[in-house]
């Protein structure tokens, strides 16, 4: 008997023990077979395993987990996984994987590490807090200048005045995602 697996990434685990804590449920389907999936999964401390699925028993996975009301995110490498990478609320192809993989999904973690997820979990809320902020912004600015201008308290070139201080304010105020330490996730 001859037992072949890819070997663990030092950083998988420590990546995969930060998505549990933050209430992530982790999922393994893969088309191994079922004992080295098992195997694999215990090292990882994943209690789901869909092993030996083909590709397309990999897309009706993320449909179920969809239609069980789950934001559902995939992460992969090969032609097997693009299908469900493709059907993900969010799909993440590993770098260095197949091309057809990277081409189906919106998000690549480029050095192929897990980690990258943490990562590009906390870009999105960085992000979509900034777009709050940005929006609270603009709403202000111009819930204000334009009421003031209409009725004659605010000179017409003044409220054009204010409301570009506040486009110039929703820039500054998206440019500060340059800053933010999204390494931590």
């Amino acid at each position: 008997l001859i037992a072949v697996a890819d070997p663990i990434k030092a950083s998988t685990p420590a990546a995969l023990a930060a998505l549990r804590r933050a209430g992530i449920r982790l999922v393994m389907a893969t088309g191994d077979h079922r004992a080295s999936a098992e195997a694999v999964a215990r090292q990882l401390g994943i209690d789901e395993v869909e092993a030996d699925i083909p590709p397309a028993e990999k897309i009706a996975v993320v449909r179920r987990l969809k239609a069980q009301g789950h934001i559902v995110a995939m992460v992969g490498d090969g032609l097997n996984d693009a299908p469900g990478l493709a059907a993900a609320d969010v799909g993440m192809a590993r770098g260095g994987g197949t091309e057809v993989a990277i081409q189906s999904a919106p998000v690549t973690l480029v050095d192929g590490e897990l980690s990258g997820i943490l990562t590009a979990r906390a870009l999105a809320r960085a992000t979509m807090r900034n777009i709050r902020q940005n929006l609270a912004l603009a709403f202000v600015f111009n819930a204000l200048a334009m009421p003031l201008a209409a009725g004659g308290l605010l000179s017409p070139s003044l409220a054009a005045a204010a409301i570009g201080l506040g486009s110039v304010s929703v820039i500054g105020n998206a440019l500060r995602l340059k800053r933010v330490d999204i390494r931590s996730g």
